[in-house]
Order: structure tokens, then C-alpha cells, then sequence
């Protein structure tokens, strides 16, 4: 038999994964991969500002306009309360003079007017007092103001200047007297 010499390269392998390095094509692959993530990353930054803004624009739209419906109803309510001491004077002058037919006319046109604008007269006389819609200027015994025995304590028994509304906002409460 014949010897023969067989020459093997040495090839020495270690157990430690950080000597190993990469190939060129590994590299590219993780160089991409990471700016993939960091294109990511800013994307839902970017994402999540312009989610935020939408939001706080639309939350600005919203007050603006509530603001503005509040600052007409506030200058409603303020020309209303300037016409008050209109109806009362037609009032009191419908009170001396019942039968006047110009005084009559004015007070419709007046109540018209208030309607078609939102204000609604509160409601007293036979009503229970109500310190939300009624300002009680004085107290009398039920049986004194008109003989009666059956009118029921804080029973408003005569309006002294009328009450009104404006929406479901009090203008002015009415001033009324009230039994015992």
C-alpha cells in the first residue's frame, strides 16, 4: 500500500458570535432595515402631530362657534330687557284706560313682537311662588285680599310688574304678592 499525504487546511472555529462579521449583503439588509424603522418611527411622530392638530382645530371651530351663538344670545337678551319698561308703560297705560283701542293695539304689536323674538311673559296670578320666576314684594292673609278661605299658602294672589323669559333664561321676575 501506498502512502499518500493529504493535506487539510486548518480551519479554526470559535464558539463567539461577535467574531463573526457580516457579509457586505447582511450589512446593506441591516442598514436598510434600520432606516426602515427610523422612517417608521418619525411617520407615526409626524402621524400622531398632525392627528393632534386636527383635533385641537376642530376643538377651536367648536368654541369659536359656541362663542359666537353666546355673544348673539347675550346681545339679544340685552336689547330684550331694553323693551321691559316699554311693555310695562303700555301696560300701565292699558290699566287707566281699558277700553283705549291705540293702547290695545300696541300692547299686541308688543306681544307680537316678543313672541317672534323668543320672549314669553311668566305666567303669575294662581300660580305657587316660584323664587326662580317670582319675587314676592309683599305678603297678605288669603281671607283679607278677597274674602276667600281657600286659597292656598304662597299662592300668588295679584302681579305687580310682569315676568319674561327669554328662551329658558329669566329676563326679569316678576314682582308679585303672595298669600300666607
Amino acid at each position: 500500500m501506498e502512502d499518500k499525504e493529504v493535506k487539510v487546511d486548518e480551519v479554526s472555529i470559535s464558539d463567539d458570535a461577535d467574531n463573526v462579521q457580516p457579509s457586505s449583503e447582511e450589512k446593506v439588509i441591516e442598514d436598510e432595515k434600520k432606516i426602515e424603522n427610523d422612517y417608521e418611527t418619525k411617520l407615526a411622530e409626524v402621524n400622531d402631530k398632525y392627528l393632534r392638530l386636527a383635533a385641537e382645530l376642530e376643538n377651536t371651530r367648536r368654541r369659536a362657534a359656541l362663542d359666537i351663538e353666546s355673544c348673539a344670545r347675550n346681545r339679544a337678551m340685552s336689547v330684550a330687557k331694553k323693551f321691559l319698561p316699554v311693555m310695562d308703560a303700555i301696560e300701565a297705560a292699558l290699566k287707566h284706560n281699558p277700553d283705549d283701542s291705540g293702547i290695545k293695539s300696541m300692547k299686541m304689536a308688543m306681544e307680537n313682537a316678543f313672541s317672534q323674538i323668543g320672549i314669553v311673559k311668566i305666567e303669575s296670578v294662581g300660580e305657587i311662588l316660584n323664587p326662580q320666576y317670582h319675587n314676592a314684594i309683599q305678603v297678605i292673609d288669603a281671607k283679607a285680599s278677597d274674602g276667600k278661605s281657600d286659597v292656598k299658602p304662597n299662592t300668588i294672589i295679584e302681579e305687580m310688574q310682569s315676568g319674561y323669559m327669554f328662551g329658558d333664561t329669566v329676563l326679569r321676575t316678576a314682582m308679585v304678592v303672595v298669600s300666607k
